[in-house]
């Protein structure tokens, strides 16, 4: 069942746009913010492997990385927001998706810190995507949505995590993260 539910997930991860930053329809409501990390790969996976990578590295990081994460993407947004440019954006979320991948397919175990230090880097990426193409409009309610659509992703991760954690489902966590590096690499790609 757990298998069958991963390669639902990975299918629709698969067919959803590659990027979910440029003209993907209005960006000035609660709802189209709850909605925009659901509309690309890289949000959907990126997300989902911060959870489960906190999991399998110590249970202080199931909590400081998603909130590391919720915390470096809003100050990504607030800096884009307030008109900070940065090149390779969409290059740096996807290298995200695909070093996330790595670090959950080999298990990688890190300092809390450290790992805190890592998904900051890549959260500020994905904050500033959505930074950059918000509507100065209705900042704080698209702001309040898309943070309510990660806070639900990284719980995702976390509870496909704990789902995973024993020996015999390993395969399964690494196959989700290989699945992930493949992904990155074709987002990459172009």
């Amino acid at each position: 069942m757990r298998l069958a539910l991963i390669c639902i997930a990975l299918a629709e991860a698969l067919v959803f746009p590659a990027h979910a930053h440029t003209g993907v329809g209005p960006v000035n409501s609660f709802s189209s913010g709850v909605a925009h990390p659901f509309s690309g790969a890289d949000h959907l996976i990126a997300m989902t492997m911060v959870g489960l990578w906190s999991v399998f590295t110590d249970r202080r990081a199931v909590v400081a990385w998603p909130a590391t994460f919720v915390a470096a993407m809003l100050g990504g947004f607030a800096a884009a927001s307030l008109g900070l440019q940065i090149a390779f954006v969409e290059q740096a979320i996807c290298l995200s998706v695909v070093l996330l991948g790595v670090l959950v397919a080999l298990r990688v175990r890190a300092r809390v810190t450290l790992g805190a230090a890592i998904v900051a880097l890549f959260a500020f990426f994905h904050g500033h995507a959505h930074g950059t193409e918000a509507a100065t409009a209705n900042l704080i309610h698209y702001a309040a949505g898309f943070t309510f659509a990660t806070s639900a992703l990284l719980a995702v991760g976390i509870g496909a995590g704990f789902c995973v954690r024993s020996s015999a489902e390993t395969l399964l966590l690494r196959a989700a993260g290989g699945c992930a590096v493949v992904v990155g690499l074709s987002l990459l790609g172009g």
